[in-house]
């Protein structure tokens, strides 16, 4: 099943205001924080009032994602085990480099007794993580794995690596294109990071237009003013879906059953093409349930 996930939210888990707005707001999912935003001496703080919050529910259909704090620090383990209970739609991993990070993960949410419901998203934001974004996303064919798709982390990467971040990223390009192939190959949905000039509205637009032509799934924000130009960028346009649906239509007739090509509105159309149709109205009609409810 396609779910839609144009818009993921970061929200602080110390700010208990900020964990009560979220379950109001328009964003296809939310990113419970345990790591950057929260400050070390207010992660319990923070892990108490997230497992409070998803405990209770209320978030309505919108996906929840607890992020963890890295492996290296101090916090992950009562981050993991708090979630375990917890239940959320899955934990995100901060710096995810190598497979045994992603093993490291798994063997502790099983040992913790986690749901097996419960994925586990990376954040690809290390040079490591670039290189062999191929390997990890191999892993999404064990189940055991629970690894669902991968989070791309611009900031972390242009610290690690030198890398300038310049307006349009194009220094990123290459980068964020491979972290995609990779993705997409072993079916993993890729998130694209989140835009920092929080007032300027025509460079996110701008941004999310770039992802959805790079093959992004959608975007991580870490602003709410940002939800209404991103869901609008990832939602496909009403004259698309039309267009979906009349192909779909032209390929599932009796006479087209066994054709390759087919001749629709003047055009050469492929069996390829009703294959993109299909995700194109499933996306669609996925965006449609999750608005109404």
């Amino acid at each position: 099943m396609i779910r839609p996930r144009r818009s993921l939210l970061f929200m602080p888990g110390s700010n208990a205001r900020a964990l009560e707005k979220a379950r109001t707001l328009a964003a296809d999912g939310l990113i419970l924080d345990l790591e950057d935003a929260v400050a070390p001496e207010a992660k319990s703080l923070a892990r108490d009032q997230i497992a409070g919050a998803v405990i209770a529910r209320g978030f309505g259909k919108r996906e929840v994602l607890i992020r963890i704090n890295s492996l290296d620090s101090p916090w992950w383990l009562d981050d993991i085990n708090m979630a375990a209970k917890a239940r959320p739609d899955g934990i995100l991993v901060p710096k995810v480099s190598t497979v045994d990070d992603l093993k490291v993960i798994a063997e502790r949410l099983t040992e913790a007794g986690a749901d097996p419901s419960i994925r586990v998203w990376a954040m690809i934001e290390t040079a490591r993580a670039i290189l062999d974004a191929d390997k990890l996303a191999a892993q999404a064919h064990d189940p055991s794995m629970r690894l669902a798709g991968f989070v791309f982390g611009p900031n972390d990467i242009a610290r690690e690596t030198r890398i300038r971040m310049v307006p349009g990223r194009v220094t990123m390009l290459p980068i964020m294109a491979h972290c995609v192939l990779a993705a997409h190959a072993h079916g993993l949905d890729m998130l694209d990071g989140p835009y920092g000039d929080i007032s300027n509205m025509d460079g996110l637009r701008d941004e999310c237009a770039q992802s959805l032509d790079l093959g992004f799934d959608g975007k991580t924000l870490i602003h709410p003013s940002h939800l209404a130009i991103c869901n609008a960028a990832f939602t496909p346009p009403a004259e698309d879906v039309a267009n979906a649906r009349k192909i779909v239509a032209a390929f599932d007739l009796p006479e087209n059953a066994s054709r390759g090509a087919i001749q629709l509105d003047g055009r050469m159309v492929e069996r390829l093409h009703a294959e993109i149709a299909r995700r194109t109205i499933a996306i669609s009609d996925a965006i449609g349930a999750l608005e109404q409810g």
